[in-house]
């Protein structure tokens, strides 16, 4: 058995890195998962891959900072497998500049994509937990429901740099503590993991003419301050975000787990 069994869970910016290892892990362990990205090719590869492992998914190409997407990437997990049991908000992007430098654009789109999308995730997915909970709450019936915010060491410490991706993911720590407040209630867990310095493509050092990726030598200079002596990878954010998610979980609300190999 694995430990999210006939679980439904949407993960949002699931076609590389961190997003991609929560949906490969979370089929793996028995969930069926909406595989969501702006790029169908991606999308389509991770959503492959769980069907060799003998998984369920399905694809929905989609944006979260429009609130008719958000509404199809929901829509998308009725449809295809009748309910929602799981929200991880994961989509994001840097476009790093020091704030005296920082277009109204770098600003923009950072608060729309990191703040503003798990903002409109979590209202779509609102009528398709909160409703059958109410019901279900009624009948003396406890279930719980998952949602789990991606933040930042970034949005828990600030970042030279980062003004506009700091604030954001800042933010989505107050989302995740007033949905945890609002929605306790229901037995819906709204719980936020704050990642350090993982490789991805993000972190990656930058090449010529990329928005995004960091100066060249970053990847060392942060290694010197994690007291675990190495970078993360993809897989360790998924394995607590898996823990977030199950029934092992189901008395942690509101809270936010640092990921970071023993930054302080």
């Amino acid at each position: 058995m694995g430990r999210l069994d006939d679980k439904v869970a949407i993960i949002t910016g699931s076609g590389r890195g961190i997003g991609q290892a929560i949906a490969l892990l979370f089929a793996q362990e028995g969930a069926k998962v909406v595989v969501n990205d702006i790029d169908e090719e991606v999308a389509l590869k991770v959503k492959e891959e769980i069907e060799k492992q003998g998984g369920k998914a399905a694809v929905c190409v989609a944006s979260v900072v429009s609130p008719k997407e958000a509404e199809k990437i929901v829509k998308t997990a009725i449809d295809s497998f009748g309910k929602l049991d799981i929200l991880v908000n994961n989509a994001g992007t840097t476009r790093d500049a020091v704030i005296h430098k920082m277009s109204d654009e770098q600003w923009d789109l950072i608060l729309d994509l990191c703040l503003r999308g798990p903002f409109n995730m979590i209202r779509a997915a609102a009528p398709y937990m909160r409703e059958p909970a109410k019901k279900e709450k009624e009948k003396q019936i406890v279930y719980h429901r998952k949602i789990v915010n991606l933040s930042s060491i970034a949005g828990v410490s600030g970042n030279a740099g980062q003004a506009n991706y700091s604030s954001a993911k800042s933010g989505v720590i107050g989302l995740t503590k007033t949905i945890a407040r609002e929605w306790g209630r229901f037995n819906i867990n709204c719980n936020c993991i704050a990642p350090g310095y993982v490789d991805t493509r993000l972190t990656q050092p930058k090449k010529e003419g990329s928005p995004f990726g960091l100066p060249e030598g970053t990847a060392e200079m942060a290694k010197m301050m994690i007291p675990l002596e190495r970078i993360g990878q993809p897989e360790d954010i998924a394995k607590a975000c898996l823990f977030l998610c199950s029934n092992d979980s189901d008395w942690i609300t509101g809270q936010v787990l640092n990921v970071n190999g023993g930054v302080i």
